[in-house]
């Protein structure tokens, strides 16, 4: 297969793109630090996680200090080529208007976690989301798409396709929709149906590693649709070789999903 990032001999970072990951509030940091994790390991050149405070004194993450963590009044000042947004946000007002100043803007944004809480919370963010004319990728798990779209989980598990198509179309972004058999279309319904993956994923942050891979994709250059469509089976493909190698889907855990995935990309 063509690889999805090729790299010059004479490259350097600023060639593989800066995402910025809008998330990471008090209390909730590890899932900012989780993405930012699997952003670097698929290849990003520069990750920023912009948090909505820095009044806890968090300003790094020990296991990977390639993280830049600042605060949100610096949103603005840096050179980002893609958002991920929502990864242990929160849904407080200072949420809101910081999801309202991306959506706002003209790059590329993936939309996760929190900032779908808030879209769901407010339609003016999704008729926003849905007015952008770049890319927009949404990653609902059927909890969340059950929100989005004002009804039961057991709707949105009764026809996954057609959820998916109807969040894609009414947000007018590429639709994630997450689970066993994660459905991935866009609006225009070039939709996919992932079959990597298992059980060993069920568990807190598994998420916030696949929109950090997803964004980071994006980041680099990769069309949105192909970017959401390899994440998702790389991160997929990566707890099976982790299974086979514990024996079993107990206890895997996110953050050890993220070298897997990294070793997936570079074959």
């Amino acid at each position: 297969m063509t690889p999805l990032l090729k790299r010059s001999p004479r490259a350097h970072k600023g060639d593989h793109g800066t995402l910025g990951i809008l998330g990471g509030a008090t209390g909730t940091v590890g899932a900012g630090f989780l993405a930012a994790r699997a952003a670097l390991f698929a290849g990003a050149g520069r990750v920023y996680l912009v948090r909505p405070s820095l009044a806890d004194g968090c300003v790094l993450d020990p296991l990977t200090p390639e993280v830049m963590v600042i605060d949100a009044t610096e949103l603005s000042a840096r050179p980002i080529t893609a958002w991920l947004v929502g990864p242990g946000l929160g849904v407080t007002e200072a949420a809101h208007q910081l999801l309202r100043q991306i959506l706002g803007g003209i790059t590329p944004v993936v939309i996760d976690a929190d900032a779908l809480n808030l879209i769901a919370e407010d339609p003016a963010l999704g008729r926003q989301c849905a007015r952008r004319g770049v890319a927009s990728v949404i990653t609902p798990h059927p909890g969340e798409a059950a929100r989005l779209m004002r009804c039961s989980i057991e709707q949105i598990q009764a026809d996954r396709n057609s959820a998916a198509q109807t969040l894609a179309q009414r947000l007018n972004a590429i639709a994630v929709l997450k689970g066993a058999g994660t459905v991935i279309t866009n609006p225009s319904g070039d939709r996919s149906v992932n079959l990597t993956g298992n059980a060993a994923l069920a568990t807190g942050g598994t998420g916030d590693v696949l929109a950090g891979v997803i964004a980071a994709l994006i980041a680099q250059g990769v069309d949105p649709l192909i970017a959401a469509r390899e994440a998702v089976r790389f991160h997929g493909l990566a707890a099976e070789r982790l299974t086979e190698r514990t024996g079993g889907m107990v206890g895997v855990t996110a953050s050890e999903l993220i070298p897997e995935i990294r070793g997936l990309l570079n074959q």
